[in-house]
Order: structure tokens, then C-alpha cells, then sequence
């Protein structure tokens, strides 16, 4: 999560698209084995996962990602999410709801399952100072050339319409890497699209074990467990569900909001059902979406709709997103009236993730020769 130079070939392995294909089947395959392990050995492992306050959660993020969080959680390990505050800087411009979005998001978490304790908090990274002075002796293990070429970061600032990129954004895959070293967390829940942050990470904490450490190492190389969840397509067909583009369900909207949404997803004029990833993306999509709420195989279902049609495929989609959200939402309701018990959720994850850090802090200040 070899050689210290800059230029060692695992921090480089991103630059073409033959070698990250080489690289993701690699990471796929450490991925299975882990998750074998995990099965087998939950408590030897440690988590860190988490989202930027940009908005409430919807469809994709859960059956993407906070369904296995949930999951892992209740594996029994130590299962640290962080909402990366500081982040939302670094492509938005807009501030004003950081806070409101940061207290929605812990909702989602907690209406989906997520139980704090003693090994599971929510924290804001902006409440750990001692994680964020990791930043500065990370930034010196890394180059310009490879926090230049890093893909991930160039798809986000597309993605923003940025012409100009601030400091924030050039450096965000190692303030990343301070949220995932400082708990020394040892798997990392990731797409295929967050495998360079995570190969960042990994380099970083070697490069310090290599440079500063003379015996044991401080920090971890965390291994990515990879979603097993196909990605879910916006409603529009486009190739991501969010909320400002208009085009996803979210967790927090009402049963007939859901229904509205639903009627107006993108199909095709063909009326006989089939699932088809790659020349029908957007019926298939629809498809999948029932499958994740239901557990039977798109194929199966597409053939019980038959000639029914888009419509049909939409309706049965409405019933089973309802159903399989209608405890959730619940949930969330409950949550929403009780402001107190969030902001206490909030504030007892930070303390814990203060303590955790102040103690990497003091091991890091020590084996850099820092301490008075």
C-alpha cells in the first residue's frame, strides 16, 4: 500500500495504458487473495475508507462501496472512516456547506449500518492536525514528475473543468496518503480508478521505512481490496451517477422522488429485454441495479420482463430500489431529528483518531532524529 529511488519502477508503472492494465490484473489478484484472508483472519487487518463532504450519498456510492463497508465492519476490524474535509478545497470553490454535508454523509454511513465502537469512528480529517503534519515529510519521498503524471488527478481536474490546478489538488494524492498512513491501515476498499493514489501510498511508506527506519518500519504498505460491484452508469446513461448532473437516486430521497427519477432513466427503443453490457449499457445498467436490490442474475431477470419493455424494467427497478432502501431511510429519519448524537459521533471518531495519530506522530519524529 524495492528500491527507494524516485524513479523505481513501481511508482512509475502508471504511465501507459498497457502497464496499468498489467498492473490492475496484478492488483486484481492480490484483491482476491485478501479477501480470502480476510474471511479467515479479520482482526489481523485494519481499514481506512471514507468519501469528500461534496453532497449526500446516493445509489452508487452504496451498493459501490458502503455495502462492503458495512460489511468489513462487522467482520470485526478496525474499520476508520475519514471525510476528507480539507479536500473539497481542492476543486471546489464552494464552502458554504462542508459542515451540513459532512453531518449528512455521517447519516448515510450510520443509516446503512455502520455501528461506531471502540475499532469503528467517523472523523473529519480536518480534527486530526497530527495526521496532517505527516504531510510534510511525505511531500519530500515524492517527486513533481510522478505527482505530475499521476492519472487519477488528471481525470478529476477534467472532470472539474479546471484550466489552472492549485497546490492543493497537485498534492492531494499524498495529503490522501497522510489519511491512510497514520492509523497504519492495512487495506484499502478502492476502485480500479483510486489504484494510483493507493500505489502513491505505498510508495511513500516505503520510501520512509528505506530512509528512516534502520529496523522495524513504521509505516505499512496498505493493499487495495477492489469492488467487486460493476460500476453503476447515471440514470442519463453517462458514465457516472451525481447528484449535479442530475442523474442518480440518493439515499436520502423519498420513495416517489425515486419513482420519478426512475421513469425518466435512459433505455432504447427496443422493446424486447435483453442484458447486454456492451451494446445495450443503459437497459443493462437498470438491470444490474435490480439485480444488486434482489441478488437474481440480470440475464434472469431481463428474461422474466420480456417484451414488457422499458416500462416494465422501470417499474420493477422502482419496486425493488424502494424496498431495498425503505429500512435505510427509515433509519435516516431517525437520525436527522437527533443533530446532538451526530455531532457527538463526529467529535468521539476525532478523538479517537487524535490519539492514534499523536502516537504515529511521536514514532515518526523519533526515527526522523526529532524529538526534544
Amino acid at each position: 500500500m524495492e528500491p527507494s529511488a524516485f524513479g523505481d519502477s513501481r511508482s512509475t508503472r502508471f504511465r501507459s495504458g498497457a502497464v496499468m492494465a498489467d498492473t490492475y490484473t496484478a492488483a486484481l489478484e492480490r484483491s482476491k487473495n485478501l479477501e480470502k484472508d480476510i474471511q479467515i483472519n479479520p482482526k489481523k487487518y485494519r481499514v481506512l475508507t471514507g468519501d469528500r463532504p461534496t453532497g449526500r450519498l446516493h445509489i452508487g456510492h452504496y451498493f459501490g462501496s458502503l455495502q462492503n463497508r458495512v460489511r468489513l465492519a462487522q467482520l470485526g476490524i478496525p474499520t476508520y472512516i475519514v471525510i476528507a474535509d480539507y479536500q473539497v478545497l481542492t476543486d471546489h470553490d464552494a464552502f458554504g456547506e462542508i459542515a451540513q454535508n459532512t453531518k449528512q454523509l455521517t447519516i448515510d454511513y450510520l443509516a446503512a449500518g455502520i455501528r461506531p465502537s471502540d475499532y469503528v469512528f467517523i472523523f473529519p480529517h480536518s480534527y486530526v492536525p497530527e495526521a496532517n503534519q505527516l504531510m510534510l515529510p511525505f511531500l519530500t519521498l515524492v517527486s513533481n514528475a510522478e505527482l505530475s503524471r499521476n492519472p487519477t488527478v488528471k481525470e478529476e481536474i477534467n472532470s472539474a473543468g479546471l484550466k489552472s490546478v492549485n497546490a492543493g489538488m497537485y498534492t492531494y494524492p499524498v495529503h490522501q496518503a497522510c489519511d491512510i498512513l497514520f492509523c497504519k491501515a492495512t487495506v484499502v476498499p478502492v476502485g480500479k480508478d483510486q489504484l494510483p493514489h493507493l500505489e502513491l501510498t505505498r510508495t511513500i511508506a516505503r520510501r520512509f521505512n528505506e530512509k528512516f527506519c534502520s529496523g522495524k518500519s513504521v509505516f505499512p504498505e496498505p493493499e487495495a481490496l477492489l469492488s467487486k460491484t460493476p460500476s453503476i452508469l447515471g440514470l442519463d446513461g453517462s458514465q457516472k451517477m451525481s447528484k449535479s448532473r442530475g442523474n442518480a437516486v440518493m439515499l436520502s430521497a423519498s420513495e416517489d422522488e425515486t419513482a420519478s427519477l426512475i421513469k425518466k432513466a435512459k433505455t432504447d427503443s427496443e422493446r424486447l429485454i435483453t442484458y447486454d453490457p456492451e451494446k445495450r449499457p443503459e437497459v443493462a445498467n437498470l438491470l444490474m441495479l435490480i439485480s444488486l436490490c434482489t441478488g437474481e442474475e440480470p440475464a434472469s431477470i431481463a428474461g422474466r420482463i420480456g417484451e414488457g419493455g422499458g416500462g416494465k424494467l422501470k417499474a420493477l427497478l422502482t419496486e425493488a430500489l424502494n424496498e431495498t432502501l425503505r429500512p435505510l431511510r427509515a433509519e435516516r429519519k431517525r437520525l436527522e431529528a437527533d443533530p446532538a448524537y451526530i455531532r457527538s459521533v463526529l467529535s468521539d471518531g476525532a478523538q479517537k483518531a487524535r490519539a492514534i495519530a499523536a502516537a504515529t506522530l511521536e514514532e515518526v519524529r523519533s526515527v526522523m532524529n526529532m524529538k526534544i
